[in-house]
C-alpha cells in the first residue's frame, strides 16, 4: 500500500512540475547594445578586423550566437562616426561573466592583439557607450530577420522613444504589449529584430527597438503603410496612450559583411 501511495505521490509531482514548466512563459532575454565612436579608416579596420576576427569567433564559442554589428549610414556625411555591436544573453549571468571569460581565452587575446593592446595616443576609437536592455513580455527572444537582398542594401532601423516620466514609459510599453503594436508590426512585416526596455544607458527612460528592410524604398513603403493602417490609427488616438513618448531617436544602420544578421 505504502509503495502504491508513493508511486502516486511521485507521479503527480511529474505531472505538476511537467505542466509547470509548459505553462510558463518563455524567459526574456537581455541585450547589450555597444556604440563605437570612431574618426579615421584607421580606426574603422582596426575595429572591424577585432570584431570579425576577435570578438565574435570568442562569442561563438561561448555560446552566444545572433550577435549584429552595424555602421551608421551617416559615416560617409559626420565627423562622429558610429559603429553599433549588439549581443544577446539568455541570463544577466551569462553577460556579466563575460568579461572574465574572454581573459581566459588565448585564441582571442591573440586574435585581438591589435586592438586589445593599442597604444594610449593611437586608440581604435574615441569613446564607446553602452545600452543594457531586458525584451519585452511579448517579445521575449531575439527574432532572425527574412531578408533576400544582400547584405549591402539592406536597412536595420534602430529606434529609442524616450518617455517624460516613468509612469508614462511604463505606459508607451504596455502599448506595445497588451496594446498589440508589437502584433501591428507583425501583421506589416517590419522583420521587427527586437524589442527592449532599457535598464540602463543616458536616455532613460527609454525603450529602443529594431526592425529591418530589403532597402530604404521598402522601408519608406512599410511605413506609410504602418501610418495608414485602421488599427494604428485606433490604437493611437486611444486616451490612454497619449503622451507616452517625448522624443524620438532614429537610426538607420547597415550590417558589416561579418555580423551574425
Amino acid at each position: 500500500m505504502k509503495k502504491i501511495i508513493v508511486r502516486f505521490l511521485l507521479g503527480t509531482i511529474f505531472i505538476f512540475q511537467l505542466s509547470w514548466k509548459t505553462d510558463r512563459k518563455p524567459a526574456r532575454e537581455f541585450y547589450q547594445l555597444t556604440i563605437y565612436h570612431f574618426s579615421t579608416e584607421l580606426q574603422e579596420k582596426i575595429l572591424d578586423n577585432y570584431f570579425q576576427n576577435a570578438f565574435l569567433p570568442a562569442l561563438h564559442r561561448l555560446e552566444i550566437k545572433k550577435i549584429g554589428v552595424f555602421k551608421a549610414q551617416a559615416n560617409d556625411t559626420v565627423p562622429d562616426k558610429l559603429m553599433y555591436v549588439f549581443i544577446p544573453f539568455k541570463t544577466p549571468e551569462t553577460f556579466l561573466q563575460l568579461s572574465s571569460k574572454l581573459k581566459e581565452d588565448a585564441v582571442y587575446i591573440s586574435a585581438g592583439a591589435q586592438y586589445l593592446n593599442a597604444a594610449y595616443d593611437r586608440p581604435p576609437y574615441l569613446r564607446m557607450e553602452t545600452i543594457l536592455l531586458r525584451a519585452f513580455p511579448l517579445a521575449p527572444k531575439l527574432q532572425l530577420p527574412a531578408l533576400k537582398a544582400p547584405k549591402e542594401e539592406r536597412v536595420y532601423e534602430l529606434r529609442s522613444y524616450e518617455s517624460p516620466t516613468e509612469k508614462k514609459f511604463q505606459n508607451k510599453v504596455e502599448m506595445f504589449n497588451q496594446g498589440n503594436e508589437i502584433e501591428l508590426f507583425k501583421r506589416l512585416n517590419f522583420n521587427a529584430i527586437f524589442y527592449g526596455e532599457v535598464i540602463a544607458g543616458g536616455k532613460m527612460p527609454n525603450l529602443m527597438y529594431m526592425t529591418s528592410f530589403e532597402n530604404k524604398a521598402d522601408r519608406d513603403e512599410h511605413w506609410k503603410t504602418f501610418g495608414n493602417d485602421p488599427y494604428w490609427k485606433k490604437l493611437s488616438a486611444m486616451p490612454g496612450y497619449q503622451n507616452n513618448v517625448s522624443h524620438i531617436d532614429i537610426t538607420f544602420l547597415s550590417p558589416a559583411e561579418y555580423s551574425d544578421f
